[in-house]
């Protein structure tokens, strides 16, 4: 983070150096607006947090026996954005805009497990949890113009991205037990399990920045294209599971506040509100704690939202 604002900082100082020293404007100052669409591809990948104490692994047991095993990585910087832009032009050459986006990433697979039996000697069972992020921000940007010909103008630009709503949800499908023997903890019961997590992130800021040109159509109306590369961390608040049915049928209301509620935190300990520090205390299905009507903690998790992106739309001026 701290180089990427480092390197706004040198593009803004550098952009505002060569406005000083461009010729006077050959035309007003003016506003436009651009309404355009992009799609984005991930550029980096790392490991997926955990998912309901499920490591981001892909796992497969035959005959009760761990045969593979795999690490889960990627972003959800692949997916789709629509957005409208403001702008505001100083002079031939540097300007201003503010965008206001909405983004709708692919679906990602964040863990699963695969068995040939309902549950393995370790207690494993099959499940698949796919993540998948919506999120509206803003994106104020400084824009240099490099000069008009033939009808294309390319410029550059650099700017922040700021996420002003969204979150993470992830939607889990399991064949997995769902009575225990409540001598000794074992499954007596299976069924089909379904539940949907949003994951509320903390407050964060990214770094963009593009290249692009406009095609004058008439003298107010042109298309553009922009190639745009953005790079932002997702860092996890809260939790909260809003589905949750077995068989098909709905049982949100039998889960406890700590089965339905997460808290991130930076660091557990005994005090914590977890079943990893309270073991004596905890369920067979390892989600209650000493204190069930209280939200579960759990450590923090990061999600990346890094991608390349192609831009098509068209732009209006004033």
């Amino acid at each position: 983070m701290k180089k990427n604002l480092f390197l706004l900082g040198l593009l803004v100082c550098s952009m505002a150096s060569v406005a000083q020293t461009t010729e006077k404007a050959d035309k007003p100052e003016s506003w436009y607006f651009k309404l355009g669409g992009s799609y984005f591809n991930q550029t980096a990948s790392t490991e997926f947090p955990v998912v309901g104490g499920n490591l981001p692994l892909d796992k497969t047991y035959v005959g009760g026996q761990l045969v593979s095993e795999k690490s889960i990585t990627g972003s959800f910087g692949q997916g789709f954005r629509t957005g409208i832009t403001a702008g505001y032009r100083f002079s031939t050459r540097l300007g201003v805009e503010l965008g206001v986006n909405y983004y709708n990433s692919n679906d990602k697979k964040m863990a699963q497990t695969t068995t040939d039996t309902p549950i393995t000697p370790t207690g494993e069972y099959s499940f698949k949890s796919v993540g998948q992020i919506t999120a509206f921000d803003l994106a104020p940007a400084i824009v240099m113009f490099l000069g008009e010909s033939g009808g294309f103008e390319p410029y550059t630009k650099v700017g922040v991205l700021v996420p002003i709503h969204g979150d993470l949800e992830i939607t889990s499908d399991a064949y997995a037990p769902i009575a225990f023997n409540p001598n000794t903890g074992a499954p007596v019961a299976f069924g089909d399990v379904h539940s949907v997590d949003k994951v509320k992130p903390n407050p964060t800021i990214g770094f963009t920045a593009a290249v692009g040109t406009t095609f004058k159509l008439t003298s107010h109306l042109s298309a553009f294209a922009e190639l745009e590369y953005r790079n932002f961390t997702v860092h996890g608040k809260t939790k909260e599971t809003t589905e949750f049915t077995v068989n098909g049928n709905d049982a949100l209301a039998t889960r406890t506040t700590a089965q339905i509620h997460t808290n991130y935190r930076d660091r557990l300990d005994v005090n914590s509100n977890n079943p990893a520090f309270n073991p004596n205390t905890a369920t067979p299905d390892k989600r209650d704690t000493t204190r069930p009507n209280e939200a579960m903690d759990e450590l923090s998790s990061y999600v990346g939202i890094s991608g390349l992106g192609l831009t098509l739309g068209i732009k209006y001026s004033l």
